[in-house]
């Protein structure tokens, strides 16, 4: 998915394929308290996901929101049109509000100011990155962070790497997803490499967590 000469339509069924994947990992559902949490009864809460593919993840966290009574002023970006394009219709479709924009965070960083979103998160996006990039992406993101910045990644293991062979050939025909499932988790930080990463990115004291199905989270509150 990372190609930039992918064609469209695969890109889109790609896109599908992924929203599915993480539905049936329940990513939004594992993310959503640590939103709520940060959330003041009487205001709205920003939400910005960085690399948000299709959209599928925050939109689902801000239906979460809408549900329970949470306002949630939500904004995307990733460097692919495609991807913005599916992640603006999908947030229409559930009469969600955003702010979408294409933008290759690694190069240009984020166009928001210090201290400027509630919760800055990113999803199935770092183990894309070497790790000079990843410290870009994740510097980036304690600047803009005003109360949390989540991480939610894969987790390289050999037990990771056979489920997501199979997951990927069970569930989608995509010879994308197909390719970028087994990769994505070759490619996965570590727990310990996380850490490292955030600490050196400036979150210290974070925490990482492991989650189901072979998933971690970085948790970081601004002091």
């Amino acid at each position: 998915m990372d190609d930039p000469a992918l064609p469209i339509a695969e890109h889109r069924v790609a896109l599908d394929m992924l929203a599915r994947l993480n539905k049936v990992s329940a990513t939004a559902r594992v993310l959503w308290p640590y939103v709520q949490k940060v959330h003041t009864a009487g205001t709205t809460t920003s939400l910005l996901d960085v690399a948000a593919g299709s959209g599928d993840v925050p939109v689902a966290i801000a239906a979460h929101g809408r549900r329970a009574g949470v306002a949630i002023r939500l904004a995307m970006c990733d460097i692919s049109p495609v991807a913005v394009e599916a992640a603006s219709r999908r947030a229409g479709a559930e009469g969600i509000d955003a702010t979408v924009e294409v933008r290759d965070v690694v190069r240009d960083g984020l166009s928001f100011q210090s201290a400027s979103v509630d919760v800055v998160m990113c999803s199935l996006f770092l183990h894309h990155l070497s790790e000079a990039d990843a410290v870009k992406v994740l510097t980036e993101m304690a600047r803009v962070a005003r109360r949390c910045v989540i991480v939610s990644d894969l987790r390289r293991c050999r037990a990771g790497l056979a489920a997501a062979f199979l997951a990927s050939r069970l569930g989608t025909r995509s010879h994308v997803v197909r390719v970028d499932a087994v990769r994505s988790v070759q490619g996965a930080f570590t727990e310990s490499e996380l850490v490292r990463l955030g600490e050196t990115a400036g979150m210290h004291g974070s925490s990482v967590l492991r989650c189901w199905p072979f998933r971690m989270l970085l948790v970081w509150t601004p002091p």
